[in-house]
């Protein structure tokens, strides 16, 4: 008996167990179908974020809001030689041993009237490329698609890196930094090959980045800054232009702007803003001293891979054609660049658009 009942309280115990296990069970279950929704919903999430990136990424417009992004946070792509490097920080960047105001002379003056390049311009002499020998035909086309200029920033700091860029069967403007190694010659190799030189003048920058031999520095005045220019341009001269390499802090600056421009004026010369900072005072001292300016609209090599370059010449063809011309500025050190333009020359003319040197577009 007592064996029979001790038997019967332990079969009551077992139901308990069993309903114990029973939420457990269930509790887990729930826990599993929880992670696995929220694990879906990542997924899915995921999903949606590539799938819109690529539709971006595929968004020729995309481009433009980039360039834009970048003039607005001060960019502008670093040399990467080693050998500037090297140079930048070395004694010698400050030598100003032997200033000269000479300045060679330009042989075609720059008329003195301002161009905002958000207008069209107006091409007056154009290639026949039509294929079908109908100039006409190959004019209205011309006029319809647009005016690229191509500027190569960063020149002299050898003769390796510039040498493909003088083999290109088209115009380019070159920008050559003073007081490199190869500064003079590199500017004589441009001329010789049909290019045209520009000064790419270093600037003080917002970052406090070294910008090189013969920079122009806040806090500089008048004749120090007349006396660099005119030094730099002797070195590298005769040039129809200048540009700023870095410079975010100086075009910020009224004074030291309108003190450069004036340069500009007095020798028949443009300034090419590069456009390092969205807060330039540029175009406004411009339309007060009567200068023609040029302005930048794409860097094309911030990203050093091909697909991206390309990308970035796609937005400006499409600026080009909406607004009639567009400057996009590449660098010499960029390997990828030069066998990239020698081969979309020929494509980028034989579509309808002329190419052109800053100078061609500011007449």
């Amino acid at each position: 008996m007592k064996r029979a009942a001790k038997n019967k309280k332990t079969s009551n115990k077992k139901p308990k167990k069993r309903k114990k296990g029973s939420f457990s069970d269930a509790l887990k279950a729930f826990l599993l179908v929880g992670v696995i929704v929220v694990f879906t919903v990542i997924i899915t999430y995921a999903i949606i974020n590539i799938h819109s990136l690529l539709k971006k990424n595929n968004d020729p417009d995309t481009h433009e809001r980039i360039s834009l992004e970048i003039e607005q946070t001060n960019i502008e792509p670093e040399l990467t030689s080693e050998t500037f490097i090297q140079l930048i920080n070395d004694d010698n960047i400050n030598n100003n041993s032997n200033p000269s105001s000479v300045v060679t002379p330009v042989t075609q003056p720059v008329q003195n009237q301002n161009t905002a390049l958000s207008q069209p311009v107006q091409n007056t002499t154009r290639p026949n490329i039509n294929t079908n020998n109908n100039p006409s035909s190959a004019a209205q086309k011309n006029d319809k698609m647009g005016a690229l200029v191509f500027v190569i920033d960063d020149a002299g700091n050898n003769l390796r890196e510039l040498d493909p860029f003088l083999r290109i069967p088209g115009p380019l403007t070159i920008a050559v930094l003073p007081g490199l190694p190869y500064s003079a010659e590199a500017a004589k190799r441009i001329r010789a090959a049909g290019k045209e030189v520009i000064l790419h003048q270093p600037m003080e920058a917002i970052g406090a980045q070294n910008p090189g031999p013969g920079a122009i520095y806040s806090g500089m005045n008048r004749q120090e800054i007349r006396e660099i220019l005119s030094r730099n341009i002797e070195e590298v001269g005769p040039v129809t232009g200048i540009n700023n390499h870095q410079g975010s802090l100086i075009t910020m600056d009224r004074e030291i702007m309108r003190i450069i421009l004036d340069f500009c004026l007095e020798h028949g010369i443009y300034f090419l803003d590069s456009r390092t900072t969205a807060d330039t005072v540029v175009p406004d001292i411009a339309r007060q001293t009567g200068i023609k300016i040029a302005e930048r609209n794409i860097f094309i090599d911030n990203e050093q891979n091909e697909s991206a370059m390309l990308r970035y010449i796609e937005s400006g063809l499409i600026r080009a054609q909406r607004e009639g011309s567009v400057i996009m500025i590449g660098h010499a050190w960029s390997p990828d660049l030069a066998p990239l333009l020698a081969r979309q020359f020929p494509v980028y003319t034989g579509q309808g658009y002329t190419i052109k040197t800053v100078s061609d577009i500011l007449k």
